[in-house]
């Protein structure tokens, strides 16, 4: 029954996503008085897709750190200035819309990629490895780079950030990979596919908690909102597009191409969302609260666009591919 329901919520994901996201704005009295529940939420998702991975396949990803060093090139050098040039070009006017648009594309990548990435099998020991690192350099790259490109002077809890990150990634992770490790696989089979359906369950439970906690920013559409919404959600699929990019340059496998897709294309916009609120005016809020507001329905859109449709990457279906030895990546293709 369980893998019937779970097949179910894969099917629908797609539609499920935006109507979690309806529901939370309609029903945000009621889901708002829940946000606590997230980080618990998180770490309960992030727990089961650890199951699925052990200590030796975070190794090799360790020892062959290529595909994180030009996801972090493009995470926060690349993506930055495309959102950059592009708030100039769109709003040359309005700096502080400049700033949000750029906040958008210069937060770690997040949390939620790992859901995405666990329900198109991709690599999930690169996926938790890009999240873990991203995730830790933000309290430092996040100000630099507001400071660099637009002047802003922005204070942040690093110690708190990475507080929150232990519980909700590293201590579930490493739970679900020692589990792995020591019953030799017999979890992964056993216990992961039946935790399967309550992983998406919390999924579209988060989505509409964070929806209600953004409901009171929505109240007011006009042409000027739309007009940011569609440039936010044109910068934002980039980030997809870019990801696959990389991942085809780099001769990455199908599994490797999905963290790179996803992590390229998610960011941790509730994070955004409350720096944005908590330290500018309004104006540099909106577009992290869009971009929050589209993100899953976006993941949904390139998710079955990239990976529902094997013949858009590929006249076949793609596999893990094992290492070359030496300096390249792990998972590149034998040429």
């Amino acid at each position: 029954m369980l893998a019937t329901i779970n097949r179910q919520l894969e099917k629908w994901l797609p539609l499920l996503t935006p109507l979690s996201v309806i529901t939370g704005l309609l029903a945000s009295n009621v889901f708002s008085h829940f946000t606590s529940w997230v980080p618990w939420v998180f770490a309960f998702m992030t727990f089961a897709g650890s199951l699925s991975m052990n200590l030796k396949d975070l190794q090799r990803v360790v020892l062959h750190p290529l595909p994180i060093i030009v996801f972090m090139i493009s995470q926060h050098l690349v993506m930055p200035l495309i959102a950059w040039g592009a708030g100039h070009l769109a709003f040359g006017d309005s700096p502080l819309t400049i700033t949000g648009l750029l906040l958008v594309l210069c937060i770690p990548t997040g949390i939620v990629s790992f859901m995405w990435v666990s329900i198109y099998k991709g690599h999930t020991a690169l996926t938790l490895s890009m999240i873990l690192i991203d995730t830790m350099l933000s309290p430092f790259i996040v100000p630099f780079t507001l400071s660099l490109l637009v002047g802003a002077k922005v204070q942040m809890d690093p110690i708190g950030m990475l507080t929150q990150l232990v519980w909700m990634v590293v201590v579930p992770s490493i739970l679900g990979m020692l589990l792995n490790q020591l019953t030799r696989g017999k979890v992964k089979t056993t216990v992961s596919p039946k935790l399967a359906p309550f992983s998406k369950i919390g999924l579209i439970t988060v989505i509409m908690i964070n929806s209600s906690f953004i409901a009171p920013y929505m109240t007011v559409w006009n042409l000027d909102v739309l007009y940011i919404a569609l440039v936010c959600v044109f910068v934002v699929s980039l980030g997809y597009w870019f990801g696959l990019a990389m991942a085809k340059l780099l001769g990455l496998g199908r599994d490797m191409t999905v963290s790179m897709v996803f992590n390229s294309g998610m960011r941790n916009n509730s994070a955004g969302a409350v720096l944005a609120i908590t330290f500018f005016p309004p104006a540099v809020a909106l577009p992290t609260i869009i971009g929050m507001l589209c993100q899953q329905m976006l993941a949904s859109l390139f998710g079955y666009l990239f990976f529902g449709r094997s013949r858009l990457l590929s006249g076949k279906p793609t596999r893990p591919l094992e290492p070359i030895s030496g300096d390249l990546a792990i998972g590149m293709e034998r040429k």
